[in-house]
């Protein structure tokens, strides 16, 4: 079992603090943490720095923890721009970069990126195959229904190899199959309830099994929403409002799906989570991140796995 925290991100205008980021990310990597993760929310209430730039001060915070993004919508990007970032970010990093991606769903706004919303998946499918071939082929010839490369290259490649390791976000069975199919991996959401994430880790076994893929090399991780405190109801209300800041209305379904309350029941809830097939577990709080780190390292994590 691995562990991993957020990547703070949530900074109102101003209120970034280099010192305390670089000093939660020197923390972390003494307590232990496998990796850190940021997420992907370019429109909406919440200001949320941009996740390959925060990977990228992180990379300079940190000598070995491994950083990454679940997930980017890489549907809204131009495959070629995002291939050249993560490529980019690789190497200064050492190859220490995780890449998680997600169609976004049939929700997005996007009409605000000039995507055709009932092309949105053929769009993603493709995007993923052009980053690939821009991160492991000298000369690009692609003749795709969105993009068209010829005999172009693209250096530097990252520097892992092939490339940085590739997982699939999605909740319906079409995209969990086409994690496994696509992907080196599969992480589920932190709106995602315990039970629902079960289900979906049976869905991708049996895709793996009839694929001929082994388990061993296909990680299954979950992002777990989550508030430490001695007072539970305190931890309910709090995270709750965190949640309602960033998604801008209070939506029961994801509030249910957060674990919040004593040490006990965070560690009870996160033992669910292992059960059901999370080989990493994502923590992200949402509020007071530096303490709530502290709690999870010393109070739930040693319980847990």
């Amino acid at each position: 079992m691995k562990f991993a925290i957020a990547i703070p991100q949530f900074y109102a205008d101003g209120e970034f603090d280099p010192g305390a980021f670089g000093a939660y990310f020197a923390r972390a990597e003494e307590l232990g943490f496998d990796s850190a993760w940021t997420q992907e929310g370019m429109l909406g209430p919440g200001p949320q720095l941009g996740p390959i730039e925060a990977m990228t001060y992180a990379a300079a915070s940190t000598q070995r923890m491994r950083l990454g993004c679940v997930v980017f919508v890489s549907t809204l990007h131009s495959p070629v721009h995002l291939a050249k970032s993560i490529s980019t970010l690789d190497q200064l990093s050492r190859g220490r970069i995780e890449v998680g991606v997600g169609t976004g769903g049939k929700n997005r706004p996007f009409a605000a990126f000039g995507v055709d919303p009932a092309r949105y998946v053929s769009r993603f499918t493709e995007g993923i195959a052009l980053m690939k071939a821009l991160w492991t082929e000298p000369l690009v010839t692609f003749g795709g229904e969105f993009w068209q490369l010829k005999d172009t290259p693209m250096e530097p490649k990252p520097f892992a190899k092939p490339y940085p390791p590739l997982w699939f976000g999605g909740a319906s069975e079409p995209a969990l199959r086409r994690a496994v199919r696509l992907g080196d991996g599969f992480f589920g959401a932190g709106s995602t309830p315990t039970a629902a994430f079960a289900e979906q880790v049976q869905i991708v076994r049996d895709a793996l099994g009839k694929a001929a893929r082994s388990a061993a090399d296909f990680p299954l991780a979950k992002r777990v929403y989550i508030a430490i405190d001695s007072d539970a109801g305190r931890a309910r209300r709090r995270i709750n409002a965190a949640l309602e800041g960033i998604y801008g209305r209070r939506v029961p379904a994801i509030e249910a799906a957060a674990i919040a309350g004593t040490a006990a029941d965070c560690v009870r809830e996160l033992q669910q989570v292992a059960a059901a097939g999370a080989e990493l577990i994502l923590g992200t709080a949402l509020f007071d991140q530096r303490e709530q780190m502290e709690r999870l390292a010393a109070d739930v994590i040693p319980q847990v796995g």
